[in-house]
Formats: C-alpha cells, structure tokens, sequence
C-alpha cells in the first residue's frame, strides 16, 4: 500500500473527521536520461556549494529565504509548521458549492482521502452529505508549503481531494484572438451546425475511462524494443530532410469537412441536401424516343424490357404508355380520315368541272 503524503482532519463546522490524503495520479511517461553522445554514458548532476564548488550531501541541505540578496532566513520542516499548526494540519472547509460553478480550468492536482483512525462514521457522513446535496466543498490547505485552494469531490465511495488554482494563477485571454459570437468571420449557418450536431451524435458514447490508453508511448517502446532486437542501440538517427508541403488557404470549406466526417462524399451529400425529405432516389431517367418512331408506333410489336423500377416509378411509367396510346390512336384516326378525303376528292373535281367550263364559254 503507498504511503500517506499528509496527516491530518477535515473541518466544517464543529465536525472532525481524521483524514490521510494520498496520490491519486502517477506519471506513465517516458524516463529518458541523458547521455553523452561521445562514448552514451549517462550524465549526473551534482549538489554543489556554489561558494567552495564541492559536492554537497542531502544531510548537509537546509532551506532558506532570501530576504534581500546574498541574505538568507534558514527554515526547518519544524519551522514551517509552528509557524501555523491549525493550517497545516487540516482541511479547512469554507464554503459548500454546485460543481457546475467551478470550471474545469481551476482544477489542477488530485489525491485520495481515506479516513484515519477512528474516523469511519463521519467520513461516510460527510460523504453522503456531499452525494445527496449534488455539491461540492471548497477548503484551506497547506500541502508541503503552500497553501492550496481544494475542492472537496464524492467520486463513488471515496472523497477526493482536488487542489484548485487561485483566480491570479488563471492567465487572462485578453491578448488572445478568440472570436465573439457575434464575429462576422466566425458566422456559423444552420447547415454547419446540424451536420456538426450530427457528427457529435454519431461519437457519442458512454464514458468508458479504460479504452484509452497513451499509444504514443506504446509506440516509442516498441521503437525501443525494434532497434534492442536489431542491434541498433548506439544509432542515432537523423532527421530526414522536411519536404515541401503545398501551400494552404485560408479559405475553408467547412461543410464538405463536415460531409467527409460524416463519411459522405460531397456530391452525394449535396444531392441530398437537395431532395425534399431525403427519401428513396429517384427512378432513372427513360431515353426520349426519336419523333419519327413516335409517329410510326401503330405496330403490334412489344416494347423492349425496361429494368425493373420502384413501385411508384412504374405506375408514372405506365401513365406515360396510356397517354401515348391515346395519342396514336388519334394520329391513326386522323390519318384514315385524310386518305378518304383524297379518295372523294377527284370525283368532286370532275362533277364541278362541266359547270365551270360552261359559264367559261
């Protein structure tokens, strides 16, 4: 089990509750050391007196403050503690608030509390005070030699100690180019945001802490372990020469960004924005028939096979067949009258004929 970092109690009100407070986060990076590239051995650093130049042991080491230059107050751990016991020696809490109100930018360092001896009972109270209200703690403690602004969190059955930053220890933005939300440039239209809402909802998923995992360091320490293999571990290597990357524009399309987040391609995603309600596609487009083999199509001789198309589509296709049917049929009857028209016509010529040459005469 690690060791308790800090002993003391947690105090609100009248309430005492005996506390030790441990890490609750480890660093998982990488430890490189130094070495010297000539001959890869490592590289130390010395404690040493600036004054003398030797080398100085952690016995030997005291702290101090400099009250004005080249002038030093010595102070012992024992010192640092008379100087406020109550300070250093417990949680003070000050005030009790919604999580909400506190943003995550004042958060900065966790540790686990666990109840010391004889401090069961009021822990689980104050733990499930916290859990039930749905807030949070805001305290005084002094962690080595600061003092720390902390917010008291119920995170399941444990309480976790959260040092927060102080309002002076938050750097202003005023320097910073961040668009208002009334920005001309920073325009975002209705479009842009339902396709961005829509790519947000398509990643949504429940808080799953350990699928995630630092792959960067994975993949350096498998990097290690191929040149340890391939007898490669006094190589260094170099930095390949930077290739020319085309030059980029300022101009964004931000929906075909969005589309291909999406996983549409943008045309497809374009003709769909242009449909109605985005349903079924529509059906092919039939070729147009030439006018002559409009005219012509008094046969019997059936029409070619069209493919097979959505049930809505045929009915429209055979609304087509009945107009045309309608109209060849009138083209037939005209043409039927015309020909019995041209038969009577030369009988009628020869009965007016006589007349016209008599009056002639």
């Amino acid at each position: 089990m690690a060791r308790s970092m800090w002993k003391g109690a947690i105090s609100f009100g009248l309430v005492h509750i005996p506390v030790e407070m441990y890490p609750a986060a480890s660093d998982q990076g990488l430890d490189l050391t130094m070495l010297d590239r000539r001959d890869f051995a490592p590289i130390g650093f010395k404690r040493y007196n600036k004054a003398t130049g030797k080398e100085v042991s952690w016995d030997d080491i005291v702290k101090g403050y400099e009250y004005k230059e080249g002038e030093y107050v010595v102070l012992t751990d024992e010192d640092l503690r008379r100087a406020n016991p109550e300070a250093t020696q417990s949680i003070d809490i000050i005030a009790f608030v919604n999580a909400e109100q506190v943003p995550l930018i004042y958060y900065e360092q966790p540790y686990y509390l666990a109840p010391g001896k004889g401090g069961d009972k009021v822990y689980a109270l104050l733990r499930e005070t916290l859990r039930e209200v749905g807030k949070i703690g805001i305290a005084n403690v002094v962690i080595r030699v600061k003092q720390h602004l902390a917010a008291l969190v119920c995170v399941g059955d444990t309480i976790v100690l959260n040092t927060l930053r102080y309002p002076d220890e938050i750097r202003p933005i005023d320097e910073l180019k961040i668009p208002g939300a009334d920005s001309k440039a920073a325009q975002v239209t209705d479009k842009e945001l339902q396709m961005a809402k829509a790519l947000v909802e398509g990643m949504s998923e429940k808080w799953k802490p350990q699928q995630y995992h630092d792959t960067y360091r994975e993949d350096v320490l498998a990097l290690i372990k191929k040149k340890v293999a391939a007898n490669q571990t006094k190589t260094l290597t170099e930095p390949e020469p930077e290739e020319e990357k085309p030059a980029k524009t300022n101009v964004i399309d931000l929906v075909s960004l969005l589309q291909a987040s999406l996983g549409k391609k943008p045309a497809r995603a374009a003709a769909d924005d242009d449909g109605d309600d985005g349903d079924d596609e529509p059906p092919p487009a039939r070729a147009k028939k030439p006018a002559r083999a409009a005219a012509d199509d008094t046969d019997d001789t059936p029409p070619p096979r069209a493919r097979k198309a959505p049930a809505h589509a045929a009915t429209h296709a055979g609304a087509k067949r009945t107009t045309a049917a309608k109209s060849t049929s009138a083209k037939t009857a005209t043409k039927t009258a015309a020909k019995t028209a041209a038969r009577a016509a030369p009988k009628t010529a020869a009965k007016t004929a006589p007349a016209r040459r008599r009056k002639a005469a």
